[in-house]
C-alpha cells in the first residue's frame, strides 16, 4: 500500500515545531518502508514557503526540499489533477492547495495521505486522510507499517 506525505509531516521532520513532533515525525518515516511513501510536488512548494517563512535560510530550505525529493518518489501536478481538485474544493470545501494535494494523491495510486490538519477519515476517489499523530493509530497507518 503506498501513501503520501503531507506538508505538516515534514514541516515538523525538519524541526518546526518541539522536539516531541520533530521525533514523532521521525519515527513515522522511520516505520513506513520508503518504497511505500510518496511526496506531492505541491508539498514540497509549500514546505519550501513554510521554512522560509519561518526563518530558515532560502539556500537550507532548498536543501531541504531537494533531499526530500531525493528521499521520497515524488508526485507531480498534472493538469488532470488540477481539474479533479477544483472539483474537490468547490464540492467540499477544501482549500485548492490541498485539494490539489489529494488529487495529485489519488491519480498517484496511493490510498492513504498522510496529513495533520486536513479532513481526518475523509475518504475520496481511494485515498484517505489519516492523522499520523492520531491516538489511537488509525488502521490504515498500522497497514503501513507492516
Amino acid at each position: 500500500m503506498k501513501a503520501a506525505i503531507d506538508t505538516n509531516v515534514l514541516a515538523y521532520a525538519a524541526g518546526l515545531d518541539d522536539d516531541e513532533r520533530r521525533d514523532a515525525a521521525m519515527h513515522l518515516m522511520r516505520t513506513i518502508p520508503p518504497q511505500n511513501l510518496l511526496v506531492p510536488v505541491q508539498v514540497l512548494g509549500e514546505l519550501y514557503a513554510v521554512l522560509v517563512r519561518k526563518g530558515r535560510p532560502r539556500d537550507l530550505a532548498r536543501d531541504t526540499i531537494l533531499g526530500w525529493r531525493d528521499f521520497f518518489g515524488v508526485i507531480p501536478t498534472t493538469t488532470e489533477a488540477l481539474s479533479r481538485a477544483a472539483e474537490l474544493a468547490s464540492n467540499h470545501q477544501f482549500a485548492i492547495w490541498d485539494a490539489i494535494i489529494l488529487a495529485a494523491t489519488s491519480e498517484a495510486g496511493c490510498h492513504v495521505l498522510l496529513s495533520e490538519d486536513m479532513h481526518e477519515g475523509f475518504t475520496w476517489a481511494g485515498v484517505t486522510i489519516v492523522n499520523p499523530f492520531a491516538s489511537p493509530p488509525h488502521k490504515l497507518l498500522n497497514e503501513l507499517r507492516r
